[in-house]
C-alpha cells in the first residue's frame, strides 16, 4: 500500500513546482520514454514524487540522476544492466520496470533482462557490459570490490576508452539507485 500520496501540480508551492517543472520538461522528458513521468493527473511517478518533500534535496537528487543517465560516459546498454542490477539486490519493482523497459529500447533481449532479474550475470559478448555487470553485482553484494574486481572492472570498462572514469560513474550510479530504491521501498511505490 503506498503511503504517500500523490502531490498534484495544483497543490504544490513554489519550490516544488521549480522541481516538477525541471522533471518534466527536463532530458528524462525529451525523446523516446520508456515510461511515463506523469499519471493522468500530473502527479509524478516513481521516486519523483517524493522528491517534492523537499525540494531542495530533491533537485540535487534529480540533478545527480540526471546527470549520470544523460551526461556520463557508459554506455546506455551498460548503464542499463547496473541499474537492473540494483534494481534486482533491492527488489525495487519501480526501478526494474522502468528500467528493464529503458533497456529493452537499447536493444537489451528477454533472456538478459530475465538472468538479472534472478542474480546471474546475462551472457554478454560486450567486454563493457560485462563489466558493468559483474562490478555492480558486487557493489550490492558486498560494499566494495576486492583488488582482483577492481582490476577486472578497470580493464573491462577499458576496452570501451573508459576506464577509471567510468567506474567512478558506476559506483556512482549504484549508490544513486540504491538511494532510490530505498526511498521507493520505505513510501511503497510500485509499478506504475
Amino acid at each position: 500500500m503506498r503511503r504517500l500520496a500523490k502531490l498534484s501540480p495544483d497543490v504544490l508551492d513554489e519550490d516544488q513546482r521549480r522541481l516538477y517543472e525541471a522533471i518534466t520538461a527536463g532530458p528524462r522528458a525529451r525523446g523516446r520514454q520508456a515510461f511515463e513521468l506523469v499519471d493522468e493527473a500530473g502527479a509524478l511517478e516513481g521516486p519523483f514524487n517524493a522528491m517534492l518533500l523537499q525540494p531542495a534535496l530533491g533537485s540535487a537528487l534529480q540533478g545527480l540522476g540526471a546527470a549520470i543517465r544523460y551526461q556520463g560516459s557508459l554506455p546506455g546498454r551498460a548503464r542499463e544492466l547496473a541499474i537492473l542490477v540494483v534494481a534486482a539486490a533491492w527488489e525495487s519493482e519501480f526501478e526494474q520496470h522502468a528500467h528493464e523497459a529503458a533497456g529493452r529500447l537499447l536493444g537489451l533481449r528477454e533472456e538478459d533482462l530475465a538472468a538479472i532479474r534472478a542474480g546471474q550475470p546475462p551472457d554478454l559478448a560486450d567486454p563493457a557490459e560485462r563489466a558493468a555487470v559483474r562490478a555492480a553485482w558486487a557493489l550490492v553484494r558486498s560494499g566494495d570490490l576486492d583488488d582482483g574486481q577492481y582490476a577486472e572492472a578497470v580493464a573491462g570498462l577499458g576496452e570501451a576508452g573508459l576506464g577509471e572514469a567510468a567506474l567512478f560513474e558506476l559506483t556512482t550510479l549504484v549508490g544513486y539507485y540504491a538511494t532510490l530504491a530505498l526511498q521507493l521501498r520505505v513510501f511503497r511505490v510500485g509499478h506504475p
